[in-house]
């Protein structure tokens, strides 16, 4: 199932859109609660005695809260609803209504196992006040004393656009939202825990045309992955080249040359200064390595890949947009630019685009290097992270992906998807270059920029996932990760029925 990323106002005209098209706003509610309260029992199954809190706030994101407490009672867990007031909307009367019957209103008499945050949706922004503030902080501190706190849509306090999270927030063990990802769930994962999203059956009644960018999930990742066949061969699996590693900077390159090979690439060949050739040729020594030629490549070498990364560790002198130009001259097929290939253009984008001449092509800035290439500041970036790629994507014609929390890959049609896997392990210098090696790997392989660029960033983000499994993120460097990169070509998440994604909790400690 396609999963979308969305703000807030497009949650709200996709649940418009289903509403107009004949599906009643009472069972859009039953759905999220009932579906809501299905995946809380797969967590915490309904043991005899065991007891749960829901918080239940005015609006309905409380009628979702009241459906899954009559859902729970029903299922032999003892339920306690704490209300923040009386429900505002017909639907979330009607919920409360249907559930007095099953369950108990105020504090039990012993702590919680479960509390579930209902207070605010996808529409609440801003300071929390009165019994809301009240009834986050007893979420909170129950949640501290041991409880499970599983936050319904959104935990309270969570912009759902902007990710910004208010004082006293609810910082949730699981959040399980409805239908879509809100970007504040990406933008801030740590008050998320992890994240489910469950299927309400929106479906083709809120196909809009908004262009909210889709979620890199397993299945689309397995389907796009070339698949490497018996009888390969190391042509088959296609050659690519590096082009970078200065002096004093061929680290850089082995990392690019090591995402390349743990990736299924045939044959790397790396093109560097001559101070960084023999670290390489022992710190790498799957792959062949040239110097820079003094003045054009040479036809032999140029010949030989089928892609080409350019830019790790390619040094930031001014020769550094002299070498860029004569590669782009000389190489006119697919190519893969990071790192200081995108420096050396800083603020002159139409240059670069048309050296690029509309060929199969990546670039894969960070924030700041996105910044200076079209000349914003950085903050800019950060605040825009989801659109602002369509500008330069189509300014290159190019697939740009941008790099961060979460990595945004956005073609130059418009078309953007959102890998948001990954753990604080890749905020690391170096974490990129192996970003570019998968990329040249599956761009050589593929021809599809979009595909490989999509694919890279989710297997990047899943090694990092693999490599954190059961260890403090503090102690991990990026050659856990390659080595886990191994495994996420052939991992994929177990899905639940009635679930149509799940991110993993990061950043909680």
């Amino acid at each position: 199932m396609t999963v979308h990323v969305v703000t807030a106002e497009q949650a709200a005209a996709r649940d418009a859109a289903a509403i107009a098209a004949g599906v009643p706003s009472m069972q859009l509610m039953r759905r999220a609660g009932l579906g809501a309260a299905h995946a809380i029992r797969a967590l915490c199954p309904p043991e005899a005695g065991q007891r749960a809190v829901v918080c239940c706030g005015p609006g309905n994101n409380g009628g979702d809260g009241w459906i899954v407490a009559a859902a729970l009672a029903r299922a032999g867990m003892s339920v306690h609803v704490r209300a923040a007031g009386e429900p505002r909307s017909g639907d979330a009367a009607t919920a409360r209504d249907e559930a007095l019957g099953v369950v108990s209103l105020g504090t039990p008499d012993a702590p919680p196992d479960l509390v579930v945050d209902a207070l605010l949706g996808t529409g609440a922004r801003g300071a929390l006040r009165g019994a809301i503030a009240e009834l986050a902080a007893y979420a909170n501190a129950e949640r501290r004393r041991g409880a499970r706190l599983v936050a319904l849509d959104l935990p309270t306090g969570l912009d759902a656009t902007t990710g910004e999270m208010a004082e006293g927030g609810v910082v949730a063990d699981t959040t399980i939202t409805f239908g879509t990802v809100k970007r504040g769930h990406l933008l801030s994962r740590s008050p998320c825990g992890e994240l489910l999203v469950v299927d309400i059956g929106l479906g083709r009644h809120a196909a809009l045309a908004d262009g909210a960018p889709t979620l890199v999930d397993p299945a689309w990742f397995a389907h796009h992955v070339p698949p490497m066949p018996a009888e390969s061969h190391k042509g088959t699996r296609r050659r690519i080249l590096i082009v970078g590693g200065d002096r004093g900077m061929a680290g850089a390159v082995g990392l690019a040359a090591h995402g390349a090979l743990r990736s299924g690439v045939g044959m790397v060949k790396l093109c560097v200064h001559e101070a960084s050739l023999t670290p390489l040729q022992g710190g790498v020594p799957e792959a062949t390595a040239v110097t820079w030629p003094d003045g054009d490549p040479d036809r032999t070498l140029v010949a030989w890949p089928h892609a080409v990364l350019i830019g790790p560790g390619l040094g930031g002198d001014a020769a550094a947009r002299e070498r860029v130009t004569r590669w782009l001259s000389e190489w006119t097929g697919p190519v893969v630019l990071d790192a200081d290939a995108l420096n050396a253009f800083a603020g002159d984008e139409a240059a670069l685009g048309d050296l690029l001449d509309g060929r199969p092509a990546i670039v894969t800035p960070h924030p700041l290097e996105f910044a200076r290439l079209i000349g914003v500041d950085v903050d800019t970036v950060l605040e825009e992270r989801f659109d602002i790629g369509a500008r330069l994507a189509r300014a290159l014609h190019a697939v740009v992906l941008l790099k961060g929390v979460p990595t945004v890959i956005t073609a130059p049609d418009g078309t953007s998807m959102v890998s948001a896997r990954g753990t604080p392990v890749l905020a690391t210098a170096g974490s990129g270059d192996i970003v570019g090696g998968i990329a040249a790997t599956l761009l050589a392989q593929t021809g599809d920029p979009f595909a490989a660029a999509a694919c890279a960033a989710f297997a990047h983000g899943r090694a990092g996932e693999i490599a954190n499994a059961g260890r403090p993120a503090r102690g991990i460097v990026l050659d856990d990760v390659v080595r886990a990169l191994g495994m996420a070509w052939g991992d994929s998440d177990p899905v639940d029925v009635g679930v149509m994604a799940r991110l993993p909790a990061i950043g909680q400690g």
